[in-house]
């Protein structure tokens, strides 16, 4: 191991071949009882407030793009970016649900179409930028175009991309017309988000009351398994979508322009925010309730590494071609790799097993 990167661990309390905690010997037995109340304290302290957050998050940032089209100005475009900034920080927040009404009419590729590999996203946006179409300017026919140029990613080239310096110049510009465009269709998607978990009868009742003439989960294993299943296809994501697409370690190629937010230099923020995701839906779910006495050690392992992963994401340089340059910040990148690696194995394996699901349940393989 390198001599940086054994630092860093030991500054952060870790020792170099720490292991994810082995949840014991004794087969766990779940404890089907507590789950309908775990499943509406996520419900109702996380999901809910999570997607009206986001909502409220995106009409500011729709009302502010309308401001900057009808008075550009350095400070008209400064407001619009920070509404920018908040209203990502509130998607990825809320972005580890990936399951449920986001997932149906590609609501979730509507508000953000990353990983772009191949960049089609990029090149449609700036296609429709240099010829400009008026039907982008407008919700009701912006969301029946691609999915690539209705969301964050679209929206981020906009305020902060090539051709960005025109906005505080160009008075009801096609760019500013569409980037208020694209707030308001992540309004329309937020509203719809809100209203379906809202609804009674709908989407929050099935969560909360696991049974066998349930249409989502017929009893309360299943239910907890999609719960645990967030957190673990959660912490996949950071690793495997908002690290590793730029960065897989110190011997390999770098691609700093595939992170996710670099223009606007919101890569950790959102890796920040994710990974407080995290955390906030098993605190505020309760689901260490559903552990024994002697197995609660492992949320407060899961909560010491998720922590220590934010303490460093926070330390980055957000200038991310800076960071994949820097010997220091690559340690910094070695450490969320390796850890991140660890968040999931005492998620899925730790936490999984100890509650008492099936040994060897693979939550990567859709079981």
């Amino acid at each position: 191991m390198k001599p940086l990167v054994l630092g860093l661990f030991i500054a952060l309390g870790f020792s170099a071949t720490a292991t994810a905690q082995e949840a014991g010997t004794t087969p766990a037995i779940l404890k089907s009882e507590a789950i309908p109340a775990v499943m509406e304290k996520a419900v109702e302290n996380f999901i809910r407030p999570g997607y009206h957050r986001f909502r409220d998050r995106s009409a500011t940032l729709e009302a502010d793009m309308h401001a900057l089209c009808a008075g550009p100005s350095a400070e008209a475009l400064d407001k619009a970016r920070v509404a920018f900034d908040k209203t990502v920080a509130a998607w990825s927040t809320v972005e580890i649900v990936r399951v449920g009404p986001v997932i149906e009419a590609n609501r979730f590729e509507r508000i953000l179409f990353y990983p772009d590999r191949k960049s089609t996203g990029l090149k449609q946006v700036q296609a429709i930028l240099a010829r400009p179409d008026e039907s982008a300017t407008s919700v009701e026919t912006l969301k029946d175009k691609s999915v690539a140029m209705q969301g964050l990613g679209a929206l981020e080239f906009v305020l902060f991309g090539t051709g960005s310096e025109t906005l505080p110049k160009d008075q009801q510009g096609f760019p500013c017309r569409y980037g208020a465009a694209i707030a308001g269709n992540l309004v329309r998607l937020g509203n719809e988000l809100a209203d379906e978990w809202d609804k009674e009868g709908g989407i929050k009742d099935a969560w909360k009351h696991p049974g066998p003439d349930n249409p989502v989960f017929r009893d309360g294993r299943e239910a907890i398994t999609a719960l645990l299943g967030i957190l673990v296809h959660g912490a996949e994501a950071i690793r495997d979508q908002r690290i590793e697409t730029f960065y897989k370690g110190a011997d390999n190629n770098t691609f700093p322009r595939q992170a996710i937010y670099w223009r606007s230099r919101n890569t950790w923020h959102s890796v920040e925010a994710n990974i407080e995701a995290l955390r906030t839906l098993m605190r505020e779910s309760g689901m260490a309730d559903l552990l024994d006495e002697d197995s609660r050690s492992i949320v407060s392992s899961i909560d010491f590494v998720a922590r220590s992963l934010v303490r460093v994401a926070n330390d980055i340089d957000p200038d991310i071609e800076a960071a994949v340059a820097d010997p220091i910040e690559r340690t910094k990148l070695d450490f969320l790799l390796l850890n991140s690696k660890d968040l999931i194995l005492r998620l899925g394996n730790d936490y999984g097993g100890a509650i008492g699901l099936t040994a060897g349940f693979s939550f990567s393989d859709g079981d």
